[in-house]
């Protein structure tokens, strides 16, 4: 018997270090979770893509050089919206302000509230991209049948690498309504 029991001694010392590791990384989660989508722009929980800029006037607006920003759009399956960019392309040189508008349609016969996730590719330039204006910031509720433009305000710090000439600011709308029920 005690050859079986140091065995279970063993194995419950093994079990609870996995325990232990798989609390661990629960923990750890949350943490990486704020990495990845500040990194990615996922959520808009990125600093610089999805938060307010409260200074942009220390850019100095650099016209060596532009950049094309192109600009995206989905809707979820389950929102019945019509929603585009009203620009697709614009020219901007870093560090220059810029906006542009996205149309937005409740398509149906009720009232529904939505959620814009952006979303800004290549991801490397997440961090330059600073977002003073913009409907992802807060949730949309539409009246049946409401349109509305709904702007977005931006630049592009001029640190963002010369190598990125065309960058793409997605936004997908989400049904608020199907997320909670999830």
């Amino acid at each position: 018997m005690d050859e079986r029991t140091a065995q279970n001694r063993k194995t419950t010392v093994r079990l609870g270090l996995v325990v232990a590791g798989m609390f661990a990384f629960g923990f750890a989660m949350v943490p990486l979770y704020g990495l990845i989508c500040e990194v990615g722009g996922i959520n808009g929980v990125a600093g610089s893509a999805g938060g307010r800029v409260a200074d942009t006037a220390a850019f100095a607006e650099d016209k060596s050089r532009q950049i094309t920003v192109q600009f995206d759009s989905t809707v979820n399956a389950n929102l019945p919206w019509e929603f585009h960019p009203m620009t697709r392309t614009v020219q901007v040189h870093p560090g220059e302000l810029a906006t542009v508008s996205y149309y937005v349609k409740n398509t149906t016969d009720r009232l529904i509230t939505g959620q814009a996730v952006p979303g800004i590719t290549p991801w490397q330039v997440t961090q330059h991209f600073k977002k003073l204006e913009c409907f992802c910031f807060t949730q949309q509720t539409l009246q049946p049948g409401e349109e509305k433009e709904m702007p977005v305000r931006f630049a592009i710090d001029p640190a963002v690498s010369a190598e990125y000439e065309t960058v793409t600011l997605s936004y997908t709308f989400m049904n608020t309504e199907q997320v909670s029920k999830n």
